[in-house]
């Protein structure tokens, strides 16, 4: 960060709608430049929320030496790869080489920070083999790695259940050294403030008797306002917790993947915006009235936990203030 610039310059990468780059803005030390997404329905959600550029565009085509110069990278990479719900697969999946797309840019433009988010699967997947190649990559390119496995109900103070690691790696000691995670804190939203079960909605949202054949499955299981639902088939789940189950990118879809409420008015999916919500963005972030539900769902299910990011980025500031910025020594941490 230059002397008279106020902010971290950042670079994001499969920004989706934006989430990773709300929870670093909303700290007020980043500002990200420019954005990557590939697909359009996601950036036109996030252009509409966001006034840098945006490239729609396949990673694969993008000329490194043609970006700009930024201080920090964030790279959601998709994780589908490396997903319980997906193949499991990992790097033999072909969405498995965007990692490296990711450290193509790093390579050439050697940004301060790194800022990596995935599905807590990442650690594990074939016995830590994936999760041992992207720590062995990074640090055989000079940045220095913490991780951490957290989830959204524990650390955000959003009714969640969303476990995701968060990668965050310095090509400066000292930022690393001064760096740490934040702490799990006491939740303290609840489900009615992320739902309005008192407002009647379009009935596009309810389930009933004529459109759903297993409704009396429901009706029967489903039965308070505390908690959530999900259609299990053949059954009904009690979330009993009292969070939002995870939400995933094809819950519009149908099946088993819808979250279901007890409203006043009936039993009904949660909304777009509800979903959004529970990924703690806040009220004044846009959804495009034009497009359709399903691509809403699917932005909301893809995305972050704006609070969770907002943290982490609190800390990686405190970090950056902390030293200035100089050449080290390369040293492994495998």
């Amino acid at each position: 960060m230059e002397e008279d610039d106020m902010t971290y310059k950042v670079l994001s990468l499969f920004a989706g709608v934006g989430g990773i780059d709300l929870g670093f803005e909303q700290t007020g030390q980043f500002e990200t430049i420019l954005a990557n997404e590939f697909d359009s329905n996601a950036a036109k959600t996030y252009a509409l929320n966001f006034n840098n550029q945006i490239l729609v565009e396949d990673i694969h085509n993008i000329d490194a030496t043609e970006l700009p110069d930024f201080d920090v990278l964030l790279s959601g990479f998709p994780c589908q790869a490396f997903s319980v719900a997906g193949y499991r697969k990992g790097f033999e999946d072909e969405r498995g080489d965007l990692f490296f797309e990711t450290l193509r840019i790093i390579k050439e433009k050697r940004p301060r920070v790194v800022f990596l988010e995935n599905v807590k699967n990442l650690v594990t997947h074939d016995n830590g083999n994936t999760f041992k190649v992207i720590k062995e990559a990074l640090t055989y390119h000079g940045y220095y790695i913490k991780y951490k496995v957290m989830n959204a109900k524990d650390y955000g103070d959003i009714p969640q259940n969303r476990e995701r690691i968060y990668i965050v790696g310095f090509d400066n000691k000292e930022d690393y050294l001064n760096f740490s995670f934040p702490e799990a804190i006491e939740r303290q939203t609840t489900l009615s403030d992320i739902i309005d079960f008192e407002r009647k909605i379009d009935d596009y949202f309810y389930y009933t008797p004529e459109k759903h054949s297993y409704y009396p499955a429901l009706a029967e299981g489903i039965t308070s306002q505390e908690t959530v639902y999900q259609w299990r088939r053949k059954y009904v789940r009690e979330n009993k917790s009292g969070v939002v189950p995870t939400l995933t990118a094809n819950m519009g879809t149908g099946g088993n993947n819808v979250p279901l409420v007890l409203g006043d008015h009936g039993i009904r999916k949660l909304t777009p915006r509800e979903c959004f919500n529970a990924q703690g963005y806040p009220d004044t972030y846009q959804l495009p009235e034009d497009m359709a539900l399903s691509h809403l769902y699917k932005q909301a299910g893809n995305s972050v936990v704006v609070p969770v990011i907002e943290r982490i980025a609190d800390q990686i500031a405190i970090a950056l203030d902390g030293v200035q910025s100089g050449v080290v020594q390369l040293e492994l941490f495998v």
